[in-house]
């Protein structure tokens, strides 16, 4: 079974986020999903920032909350600060975030 893209949080604040990046694109974009082995969905998304001092993690948050919206204070990463895979948090209401993560992949649910 697929792991879904996106979670609601336990205490119902916001949604979990997983994020597959690509730092040195050529452009910054939101490129639907992709799955990985073990059957996770991770959004893709590629940033032209360099993966140093964080560079890439603030174009990532810039991206996603231009994208959707959100205000940047809205969107955190929690774990793969240094990896491509990230999980973010985002605060706000989990059925508005999760209908918008569905609007910013084209209603694609996997690869």
């Amino acid at each position: 079974m697929t792991d879904p893209v996106c979670e609601i949080l336990s205490d119902q604040t916001g949604i979990r986020l997983f994020v597959r990046l690509t730092p040195k694109a050529s452009r910054n974009a939101i490129n639907g999903l992709i799955e990985d082995a073990s059957g996770r969905l991770w959004l893709r998304a590629s940033v032209t920032a360099v993966p140093e001092n964080g560079k890439a993690n603030q174009a990532l948050i810039k991206l996603l909350a231009k994208a959707a919206k959100w205000p940047k204070s809205s969107v955190g990463i929690v774990a793969g600060h240094t990896d491509r895979n990230k999980v973010l948090v985002i605060s706000g209401n989990p059925a508005e975030l999760m209908t918008q993560i569905t609007e910013l992949t084209g209603g694609q649910t996997h690869e």
